[in-house]
């Protein structure tokens, strides 16, 4: 996420960040380099330079003169104003209102609105606990109340029943009743999507608006437009009481223009950002934690969020106790921690939270061939129970059952005992704790020049 603005601004501050004193002349050519980082990341123009002019005014005063470390203190200053621009923190979804709750999502055709409003609904069902329904008024494309009908099913929510043959405003007032009947907490409406801003989609949105009253009335639009973005936001908000905006796509979106330019032109908070395909992949905004990692300096709180979230305590403790004691680590733990990995978004993801890891995610997404970790889990589940418990026993025959039982190749069987026989080596030597023995291990894991290691470790294309 935002990768060649990290590396462009990481690089340019991490010049001056050892200097024990700054000119007026050295802060000017960084920031000349941030200027243009930030426009390369289609960041507004205006948005840009409000920017410059704001970091400028603290870093040629006495924030910086004065401070003992003055690289380190524009570095804060950048931080700190790439947080204002942003929003300066969390913003939550404002719920408090007399069941349901009603959360109308807007945006243009393409964007991501039925997808996220299921995102959405299952974020409100683990995080406050809140029983959800969701309703599409799209009766422009069929295949839109469908999408969304399949999509409530698979993350265990509501679904109220709509056709194309019913008005909008029928749908939403049907809906809403149905939702008092069921005592849902939140009713999620998603609507009708066009390819460009037009008087009649604004007209049949503001017509909803007004028949439900909804307390949240969230923008979707798709971050890899850029600037685009924070324009057609400024568009709807025009028409349409806006309270927040979700971001889409995030995760392949390399520049950032969006997130960077959507509070400062709308003047609406970004609420959540979607980082991904799956229904899990939905993340509140944090300004604070997102500067970190445009920065390059990770974002360790998130991660300890996903942590809780998504890793299966029992066997974690099951295993930190086995390499506590020094314990053989097995096939099956090596499954587990496969699983664990996927639940986490894979090894890129977790690298680009971890401060000083940024390069080594973008080479590991690049290098990894993210398909073996599926073969690696299904070679492993057509052993036998002893055979996992006891990997010096594949040979020969073994080897030829495994395989063709997995629909692999016996190089690819050999590759997987290879890296299980590293991660035993590394679980051997962090006996007695340390991460620092740990990110020792990881180094030969990654992809030659990534961590100082051979690059045999992890599946590489």
């Amino acid at each position: 996420m935002f990768d060649s603005l990290t590396d462009r601004l990481s690089s340019t501050l991490r010049k001056l960040s050892g200097k024990a004193t700054l000119t007026e002349n050295n802060i000017q050519e960084a920031l000349r380099e941030v200027r243009r980082a930030l426009l390369e990341a289609d960041v507004a123009l205006p948005v840009v330079k409000d920017f410059i002019d704001r970091v400028t005014l603290r870093a040629v005063g006495q924030e910086v003169a004065q401070s003992l470390s003055p690289g380190q203190a524009f570095i804060k200053i950048v931080q700190a104003e790439l947080e204002q621009l942003m929003g300066s923190a969390n913003e939550a979804l404002d719920l408090k209102a007399v069941p349901p709750a009603v959360v109308l999502m807007a945006g243009l055709q393409g964007a991501g609105k039925t997808t996220t409003a299921a995102k959405l609904s299952l974020w409100l069902k683990n995080n406050p606990k809140k029983s959800t329904l969701l309703v599409s008024t799209d009766v422009y494309r069929p295949a839109a109340i469908k999408q969304l009908e399949t999509l409530a099913a698979e993350v265990g929510v509501d679904f109220f029943p709509s056709d194309v043959g019913q008005k909008p405003v029928d749908i939403v007032e049907a809906a809403l009743a149905h939702a008092r009947i069921k005592f849902s907490d939140v009713l999620i409406v998603d609507t009708a999507g066009r390819l460009a801003v037009d008087e009649a989609m604004m007209a049949e949105i503001a017509e909803l608006h007004a028949a439900v009253k909804p307390v949240e009335t969230l923008f979707v639009v798709d971050a890899m437009t850029g600037q685009d973005a924070a324009n057609t936001a400024k568009a709807f908000g025009e028409a349409l009481p806006l309270t927040g905006v979700v971001l889409t796509k995030v995760d392949a979106d390399t520049r950032g223009g969006a997130a960077l330019s959507v509070r400062s032109i709308t003047g609406k908070p970004i609420k959540f950002l979607g980082v991904g395909e799956k229904t899990t992949a939905l993340d509140p905004f944090h300004p604070d934690r997102l500067a970190s990692r445009i920065l390059g300096m990770g974002d360790v709180l998130s991660l300890i969020e996903e942590v809780e979230q998504k890793v299966d305590k029992a066997k974690a403790a099951k295993l930190a106790r086995k390499v506590k004691k020094g314990q053989k680590f097995d096939l099956e733990d090596f499954r587990d921690q496969l699983q664990q990995m996927n639940n986490m978004g894979g090894m890129a993801s977790m690298l680009d939270k971890l401060p000083g890891m940024g390069n080594m995610a973008q080479m590991a997404q690049q290098n990894l061939d993210m398909k073996m970790f599926a073969r690696m889990e299904v070679m492993i589940n057509s052993m036998t129970p002893k055979e996992r418990r006891n990997p010096e026993l594949i040979q020969g025959g073994r080897k030829r059952r495994i395989t063709q039982g997995s629909g692999t190749q016996v190089q690819d069987l050999n590759r997987l005992l290879k890296q299980h026989k590293q991660m035993q080596k590394m679980m051997k030597k962090m006996k007695g704790g340390g991460m620092e023995k740990m990110m020792r291990g990881l180094g030969g894991m990654l992809p030659p020049g990534g961590g100082g290691g051979s690059g045999g470790g992890f599946p590489f294309r």
